[in-house]
């Protein structure tokens, strides 16, 4: 029997990524059946891992991404109507008890008043130094830079005035901790996710539910017991999720069963999956046992070192990870708005902390000195690649997009599952790896379906054919010719993939990019 694991990172509005993922693993047509005895999760992906196994024994798992999807559809993400003037998500409401109190502590507090005290000193030497550029640039016969103009209204006009200053260090230097709250443990909404049904049931809970149904089903299971029948508790998957704990400064797991490691801090509950997902600045901390906490993605992302000292042992031995990273430096795009800018800020952070958390695992696995008396792991990792036409919009067109994408994705990764190596590892093979990236050297994920396109429009040559053929080579970096390795397997040092080569064509770049960019009237179309 193969022990598996998935790891599903973070990534925000990309969630829908995630759904399409599970969805197609779940429909596979694979026997035995791909499922996941161990699930690692982090930020977003805590929150579809969570609601995904929310769910009883009695839903097969082809119908758990459905209802995954419908609870982010209908709790999480808003319409795309509403979203075009009211770009957030349902949850990520301000926690209006807290600011106001918040606020009534700044105004009663004496010591804020103190800027408010008649400076004339200060305004003089302001008043100077706003003469004194102006002068300089008539003197020089050159005009006022929007930068000059910019820094005197923020430096010589905002700065010095009391009432500005009052006005700013409330909105900064009150205690609020984050733009939004939603750890409500109580709340209608955080009561939708059953955390009860993660856990397996304790054998004294199992022995008085048996006392109290024993007459009614007393012939059926004397029936079972003839027939040397056994009734058995389906095991529920081993979940766990980080968050970061600020106060001790070090990850923090919590998990549906007790863990041995010293980061395991307690069952998995409302607010620790809130804890899991609190982006700085997006969402206030939070407070659990006294200490506080924020989201763990963005220092371990996929979790990879607690899975193998936790999940793999001599006698258990963990045989594959399921990696689902749906974050991507190629999602980030130009911003065109504050929405925009700010997504980026969170997602690209994310981006490269994910890539290089993958890179490192797959580094050390292979190439780290052994401990003595230390059985390296051995097994295999599954790569979904992560696609990039999506945006980090909360809507449902994108988590409709993320769904459809994840699915493609995910279908690529178990045909390339399939035709594994099934042989066993030789001696000087440690880890095998399915479905690796390699498009380029940054291991940056390349849509190469989609940059023949981009190659087609760009050139007026609309046979795709020819442009996926030369996909699959390798060229001089200057003149563009295809090379061929030598006899060692080698390319020249001088040369590139194609598609890498290709992508520095400024038009075939724009053309990618376009391409990969949902226009606002096609989202409707998912």
């Amino acid at each position: 029997m193969v022990k598996r694991a998935i790891a599903l990172g973070g990534g925000g509005p990309a969630a829908g990524l995630h759904i399409g993922v599970l969805e197609a693993i779940a429909a596979a047509d694979i026997e035995p059946k791909i499922t996941f005895d161990v699930w690692a999760l982090s930020c977003i992906g805590a929150w579809v891992g969570i609601v995904y196994n929310q769910f009883g024994d009695e839903v097969e798992n082809k119908d758990r991404a459905e209802l995954t999807y419908q609870f982010f559809k209908n709790d999480v993400f808003r319409d795309d109507e509403s979203y075009e003037r009211f770009p957030i998500n349902t949850v990520f409401g301000p926690d209006w008890r807290a600011n106001i109190k918040a606020l009534n502590k700044f105004v009663t507090d004496s010591d804020n008043y103190k800027d408010f005290v008649w400076d004339p000193y200060r305004m003089v030497d302001s008043f100077q130094e706003s003469i004194s550029l102006l002068f300089n640039r008539i003197r020089d016969g050159e005009k006022l830079d929007d930068g000059d103009i910019n820094g005197w209204i923020f430096n010589h006009g905002m700065a010095p005035n009391p009432l500005v200053r009052y006005l700013t260090s409330m909105m900064y230097l009150s205690n609020v901790t984050g733009l939004s709250r939603i750890n409500y443990p109580n709340s209608e909404f955080m009561k939708r996710i059953r955390f009860e049904n993660l856990f397996d049931i304790e054998k004294r809970e199992m022995e008085q539910k048996e006392e109290e149904e024993k007459k009614e089903v007393k012939g059926e299971k004397e029936e079972k017991e003839a027939k040397g029948e056994k009734e058995e508790e389906k095991k529920k998957p081993f979940i766990f999720h980080n968050a970061w704990n600020l106060d001790k400064q070090e990850l923090a797991l919590f998990s549906n069963r007790p863990m041995r490691g010293e980061f395991y801090q307690g069952p998995i509950n409302a607010s620790t999956l809130c804890a899991c997902s609190a982006l700085p600045f997006i969402e206030e901390t939070v407070k659990i046992d006294g200490d506080t906490y924020c989201e763990g993605a963005l220092v371990d992302t996929v979790n990879f070192w607690s899975l193998i000292e936790e999940h793999h042992k001599p006698d258990d031995k963990l045989d594959e990870i399921w990696v689902v990273r749906i974050v991507d430096s190629t999602q980030v795009r130009k911003p065109d708005n504050l929405h925009d800018a700010l997504a980026n800020l969170c997602q690209l952070f994310a981006a490269t902390v994910g890539e290089d958390d993958v890179k490192l695992f797959k580094y050390h696995v292979q190439h780290d000195k052994l401990e003595p008396g230390k059985e390296p792991w051995g097994g295999t990792v599954v790569e979904i690649h992560v696609p990039s036409g999506i945006n980090f919009k909360w809507n449902h067109s994108n988590l409709d997009m993320g769904r459809k994408l994840g699915r493609e994705a995910a279908v690529k990764a178990i045909a390339a599952y399939e035709a594994r190596d099934k042989k066993r590892f030789a001696k000087d093979e440690r880890v095998r790896f399915i479905n690796e990236r390699k498009d380029d050297k940054r291991g940056r994920d390349i849509d190469r379906d989609r940059l023949a396109r981009a190659l087609a429009t760009a050139t007026g040559t609309p046979d795709l054919d020819r442009w996926l053929k030369k996909m699959k080579s390798q060229v001089d970096l200057k003149s563009g010719r295809e090379v061929v390795p030598d006899g060692a397997g080698k390319y020249p040092k001088d040369s590139i993939p194609y598609p890498d080569f290709a992508l520095r064509n400024p038009e075939v770049k724009a053309n990618y990019d376009r391409l990969g960019r949902l226009d606002p009237g096609l989202e409707r179309l998912f």
